[in-house]
Formats: C-alpha cells, sequence, structure tokens
C-alpha cells in the first residue's frame, strides 16, 4: 500500500475514542496532553466518554457532579426554556434558577444518553453481503444483520444497541448507549447573557456569549434509566468532570469530547459544485424570505416573540451558516482541491491499478448521477424549506393516510383510530406554538418563493392554478385557504377531530387545506421522491467505492471517519486567526466586550442591569484573570454541529469551556478543513460559573462541583 493522499491536516480530524492510534495518541502528548489513552476510554474502569452524554437528539451534554449536574449550550436547552415560559414567567428574558432540586423542572422527550461502548463488527456484517446484491437487498441485509447483532449484544440489559456504518458502508461499529429519560432545568441565564449578541454574532468571532444551561439526570432507585417520576433520585455517575480556573493562553492544548452529528469530508469535486452553486444558495434565499415574516412578526409583541423564539433560531442558524459556508468554499477553491485530489488517485491507480477500471468509472457516473439529480434536488430542497419544515404542514400531513386506510379490517380500523387520537393529542401543542395571522402571511411568502424558482411544468396543480389565478401575490389565496379550513385554528380542528364521525372523512377530502397539502405532497412522492431515491441509491454505490479506493491509498491511522452523531474527540489548540487581509483576531474576549457592544436600542445587544452592576474586578473572585473577566475564547479544533454543548478539555481533562459554535469564515470545515482559519468557540468555563455564583447567586451550584485553582 502506498500511502499519497488524505492525510489529516494540522488540528484536523473527528477520532473515535476506542481506536484512538498509536500516531494520534502521540501526537496529543507531543502537543502537551498528559492522561492516558485508557483515561479518555475504557470499558473496564470509569473514564472520561462516561461523563459526556448526547443531549437531547442533537447536542452534547457533560456531566459536572457526583449529583447528575449536565452543562450544555443554552441554544441547546433553548426549546426547553421556551416550553416552560409564558408571558408571566419569561424565563427566555429573565432567566431561571432553581435554588432547590425539588425547583427543577421536567422536560418530558428530554433524553441523554452515554456511551457505554463501541465494537467494529465489520467482519460479521460482511459476512452477511455479496458482490452480486442489489444496493436494496444489501441494505435490506446490512439493517438485518445489524439488528440481529444490537439485539444479542443488549440481551437481558437496559441498554440499547444500534450497528451504525463508516466510511459509506467500509466499516460497521456497534454502538451501546444508556438512555436517561429524566432530565430536568436547573438553570439558564437571561438570553441577554446566553444569546447575547443573537443573529447579528451568531457563527461571528469576536464573541461574548454566556452560551450555557444547565439540566439535571434523575434516575430511578436502582440508578438506571426511569421515566421522569417525583421519587426518582438524582444520577450518580460512573464519572464526572473536574474543573479547572487556570484559563487559557495561546498555544495550549484543547480537547473537545462530544457527539458531532454529520460531515462530508470525502464528497467528490461534483459534488461540491452541486451544493455550493445551487442546494445552499437556494437554501438560503428561501430562508431569508422565511424569516423577513417571522422576524416581522416577533418584533410585533412579547407573546409573539416568545412563541416564534425556538423556532426562530433554528431558521436563522443554518441560514448564517450557509452564508459562511458558500464563500468559504469559493475563497479554498474546494471544487479545485477535490479535483487535484481525484488526479492523484487516477495516477495512483496508474502504478498500482487494483480497482482502476471501477473507479474510472465511478467518476464519469458521479458526473452523470448529480447532472441528472438537479433538477431532483432543487424540487426537493425548495419542497422541505417552503412546506415539509414548516409546522402547519406537517400537523395537516398527520391526516395524509385517512382516506386510503381499510376499516374494513380490524388492523385498519385500529390504524385509522389511533391517527385520529395523535391528531387530537397534538392539537394543543401545535397551535400554542402557532400564530394563524402569521401562518397566513408565512405560507404566502413560501408559496412565491417556490412557485418562483420551480418551474411551471413542476409544480403541483394547486400551485399552478395559484400562479394562474393569483399572479404570483399569495396573501389572498391563502386567506381564503384558512378562512374556509378545520384547519384555521385550534378550536375548529379540536370540534372536528374531537366529535369525529364517519362523516367527517368526506369534510376531511374537501377542506381546502388539507387537499392543498395532499396534493404537494402527491405530487412529491409520485414525482421527485422516486427520482431521488433512485439517485440516492445510485450515490450510496459509488461514495463506498470512492471511499474505498481513498482508504486504499491513506494512512488508516490518520484517516478519520465522517461525523455520524457518535462519540468522537478532536484536539487542538488555543489560537487567534487572521481571516481577512488586515484582520488579525486575538484567542479570548471579555465581559469589557459586552459593555461595548451594549446598545439599548438593539435587542441582540442588551445588557442585564445585573450584569453591569457586577462587571468591576471586585465581583469577579477566583472567576477573573489579573483584573479581566474572560468570556470566551477560540482553537483549532475541528467541529461540527452535535458538538454544541460538548466540553473543551485542558491537557489533563480538565474541562476549561464549553463549545457553542465555530468562526463564520470556516464554516466550510463540514466539508473542507483549513487550519488556517476553522476555530471553534467557546465559552471560557470561568465566565458560566462567574455568571451562575455572582449573577445568578446560585452558588449552591457551584458547592457540586470539584474545581480547581
Amino acid at each position: 500500500m502506498i500511502v499519497l493522499v488524505w492525510p489529516a491536516r494540522a488540528d484536523e480530524g473527528m477520532w473515535l475514542p476506542f481506536l484512538l492510534s498509536g500516531k494520534q495518541y502521540n501526537d496529543m502528548v507531543s502537543r502537551g496532553f498528559r492522561l492516558t489513552a485508557e483515561d479518555l476510554y475504557s470499558v473496564n474502569q470509569a473514564s472520561l466518554k462516561d461523563a459526556i452524554v448526547l443531549f437531547g437528539r442533537g447536542c452534547t451534554g457533560e456531566l459536572v457532579s457526583a449529583e447528575g449536574l449536565l452543562l450544555t449550550n443554552h441554544h441547546c436547552g433553548y426549546s426547553r426554556i421556551q416550553q416552560h415560559s409564558s408571558v408571566a414567567h419569561d424565563y427566555l428574558a429573565d432567566g431561571f434558577w432553581a435554588m432547590q432540586k425539588g425547583e427543577e423542572l421536567p422536560n418530558p422527550g428530554l433524553t441523554a444518553s452515554r456511551l457505554v461502548r463501541m465494537q467494529d463488527v465489520t467482519a460479521e456484517m460482511v459476512k452477511a453481503l455479496n458482490p452480486q446484491m442489489s444496493e436494496k437487498e444489501r441494505s435490506e441485509a446490512i439493517k438485518k444483520k445489524g439488528a440481529e447483532l444490537a439485539k444479542k449484544a443488549v440481551e437481558g440489559t437496559h441498554y440499547e444497541g444500534e450497528v451504525k456504518p463508516f466510511y459509506y458502508g467500509n466499516q460497521f461499529i456497534l454502538i451501546i448507549m444508556e438512555v436517561f429519560k429524566d432530565v430536568r432545568l436547573v438553570g439558564a441565564p437571561p438570553s441577554a447573557i446566553g444569546k447575547f449578541g443573537g443573529d447579528t454574532d451568531n457563527w461571528m468571532w469576536p464573541r461574548h456569549t454566556g452560551d450555557f444551561s444547565i439540566f439535571r439526570i434523575y434516575a430511578g432507585k436502582d440508578n438506571k434509566p426511569a421515566p421522569y417520576d417525583k421519587e426518582n433520585q438524582p444520577y450518580k455517575p460512573e464519572k464526572f468532570l473536574e474543573i479547572s480556573l487556570n484559563g487559557v493562553s495561546e498555544g495550549d492544548f484543547t480537547m473537545v469530547y462530544g457527539f458531532p452529528a454529520q460531515t462530508e469530508q470525502y464528497l467528490p469535486a461534483v459534488a461540491i459544485r452541486h451544493l455550493q452553486q445551487h442546494i445552499y444558495p437556494l437554501t438560503v434565499a428561501i430562508r431569508d424570505k422565511e424569516l423577513e415574516v417571522i422576524n416581522e412578526a416577533m418584533a410585533s409583541s412579547q407573546a409573539l416573540r416568545i412563541m416564534y423564539a425556538a423556532r426562530q433560531a433554528g431558521v436563522a442558524n443554518g441560514w448564517k451558516k450557509l452564508k459562511g459556508v458558500i464563500p468559504g468554499l469559493e475563497r479554498y477553491q474546494v471544487e479545485d482541491l477535490k479535483t487535484a485530489e481525484e488526479k492523484i488517485l487516477r495516477g495512483a491507480l496508474d502504478i498500482f491499478p487494483l480497482g482502476r477500471d471501477e473507479y474510472i468509472g465511478v467518476m464519469e457516473e458521479y458526473n452523470k448521477t448529480y447532472s441528472s439529480m438537479l433538477p431532483y434536488d432543487v424540487w426537493q430542497t425548495a419542497f422541505n424549506e417552503c412546506f415539509w419544515k414548516q409546522p402547519l404542514f406537517r400537523f395537516v400531513f398527520k391526516g395524509y393516510w385517512l382516506p386510503g386506510t381499510d376499516q374494513k379490517n380490524d388492523k385498519g380500523k385500529e390504524a385509522f383510530d389511533k391517527t385520529i387520537e395523535d391528531i387530537v393529542k397534538s392539537i394543543s401543542g401545535t397551535y400554542k406554538g402557532m400564530d394563524m395571522t402569521t401562518e397566513t402571511r408565512l405560507m404566502a411568502a413560501l408559496i412565491s418563493e417556490f412557485t418562483a424558482r420551480i418551474p411551471d411544468e413542476r409544480l403541483p396543480y394547486a400551485l399552478k392554478d395559484a400562479k394562474r389565478r393569483y399572479k404570483d401575490d399569495y396573501t389572498e389565496y391563502t386567506h381564503q385557504l384558512f378562512a374556509a379550513s378545520i384547519f384555521r385554528d385550534s378550536l375548529s380542528a379540536a370540534a372536528f377531530f374531537g366529535g369525529w364521525k364517519p362523516s367527517s372523512l368526506k369534510k376531511l377530502m374537501k377542506d381546502p387545506v388539507f387537499r392543498f397539502v395532499t396534493g404537494i405532497v402527491d405530487y412529491y412522492r409520485n414525482t421527485c421522491q422516486p427520482e431521488i431515491l433512485r439517485y440516492t441509491t445510485t450515490l450510496d454505490s459509488l461514495h463506498r467505492i470512492h471511499m474505498r479506493t481513498i482508504m486504499n491509498f491513506s494512512d488508516p491511522e490518520m484517516l478519520y471517519p465522517d461525523a455520524n452523531s457518535t462519540l468522537r474527540i478532536t484536539y487542538g489548540q488555543v489560537k487567534g486567526s487572521e481571516p481577512r487581509d488586515a484582520v488579525r483576531y486575538l484567542y479570548r474576549t471579555t465581559l469589557d466586550g459586552i459593555l461595548i457592544k451594549e446598545d439599548p436600542e438593539i435587542e441582540d445587544y442588551a445588557v442585564p442591569g445585573r450584569l453591569k452592576e457586577i462587571a468591576a474586578p471586585q465581583f469577579y473572585g477566583p472567576y477573573g484573570d489579573q483584573g479581566v473577566m474572560p468570556v470566551a475564547f477560540i482553537a483549532t479544533n475541528h467541529t461540527t454541529g452535535g458538538n454544541s454543548g460538548s466540553p473543551v478539555l485542558d491537557a489533563d481533562g480538565r474541562l476549561i469551556g464549553i463549545n457553542f459554535d465555530r468562526a463564520w469564515e470556516g464554516t466550510m470545515s463540514d466539508l473542507h478543513y483549513e487550519p488556517e482559519i476553522c476555530r471553534n468557540i467557546s465559552i471560557d468555563i470561568r465566565y458560566l460559573l462567574f455568571v451562575v455564583d455572582r449573577y445568578a447567586g446560585a452558588g449552591h451550584l457551584i458547592q457540586e462541583m470539584v474545581i480547581h485553582q
């Protein structure tokens, strides 16, 4: 084997802790790391991995006390804080602090999952496959064999298991998790601290955001996961993180330990072009319009601000990121870099021709597939952004299968009744998060976006007819849709579905909003989805062969798998950056910068009076650093979505910060990592402790932690 391509760049990589190789570990030690590999990951004794949890479905959290106290980001806990908020108790604006355990708030549906162990099961999985299988047969065999291995691995335990593919299906790893289901809100700063800078500063450096919230895991009396119960006890973890107040300096070793969600580091050049020129700009443009409507509504009243806060934050987060990804891909000419790497592979295959013809065929097929897929991918992207991601559309879709359900047999009748029951149960929660005047305006704006970007011949009948009749002004159209619909408000929907009778089905099928939704979904399922599935199946095969070729010509110890929400280690150093000509960023920010940014006329830069009162060295105590209060710092750790809330650890494995973002100029790192520009942003743990102790007066939480000065 000859190593020609894809060595990880300095500070690049998201490494599986149970496969941490000698080269990576030795590199960490050379940078100052002082623990053993066993300290990071062990199945025989408590290790740092036991203090890290998957928070909910898309963030990371870390345990910091013997009583299950958990730290994560404010934006990770944001929707839960919102759900507990009202005009009378606005925890988003005012913050929330439980001064005793009895005041901690339950969060139905929220989980915290700890990795028990990982195991490479590639050999067992491959036995269930053969080269003659179609992609569909291969997928079904993988699913069946993976389920068998997972079931066997957790039999007789309370754990949950899953076999996940890595390197596009060239490797398979069994993941065993312990899932806790009673996670309670303990504390959250006001948004003026936890979200300071708002959308203006999101994805940007310098940053002055106290992006943290505090939860606690509860367990049954046996210390095992249990559903919420008042009698549950604080979880006693096998390991929790100790905290260092020594702070950070330029060049210090840092390690992020968390659950990164998704990267695509090994895509071919044609895929980069597809995303950069078509899919990403389309997504940004649609979200521009969506945010315009939502922001206007939120500015009109406090009730709407609370109602739409979490939804707006989710839309804006991805929007702002993509606005950084596109110029990053352009600046570093990532498509050209990928093309050059592919030429190197071709050259290597000329010398070592095993698989050469297959690889050449793959590259030719890549170009044909992405070209043919483009109109369907554009359609699906517009459909997802304009319709499928909208809560009202998804709610109406709950009834989509009702007209086609055969109620003549017991199974069909049971499924039908369960769907009605599910709809009735979800009405209150769905409409609680929507203002129908805003939803009507939003739907009109998004219909306008969709019809402007999709050719007439690819429009569903309802949209084609509406475009002809309303001349691209859909405000009146959506008003008419909802005015005559059972979905116009929660009372109407509750009365209709709550009083369901046999004749109700005919009325539902005639409902204008229901017909609108089902017409669009029918068109997608019949016209677009089959083509997308066909192209996706082809790409799965191409990616697997492309990745296998890369693996054949790479050092296996220095090639890391793409992120897929499994526990990873990434390491680097505290370091400033020079993102543009004549611009140099220092590695940290301080509380002084918050006061400088303050602008009472701009919501993003409002500063709580209490914070201003204690913004002086005499209040900093052990959390200050030579008369200043550190707030955030940047480092070269390779992170992505899912790393939000991840602990940032020093060379001794002690907590020094919580990762919450990336610097805007380097957000293309999901596709291509550049060490000179890619930076992760973290809240300094000393600022978190300062806010908890001196701002909130919640010193009892500090007393739970083990802190080193």
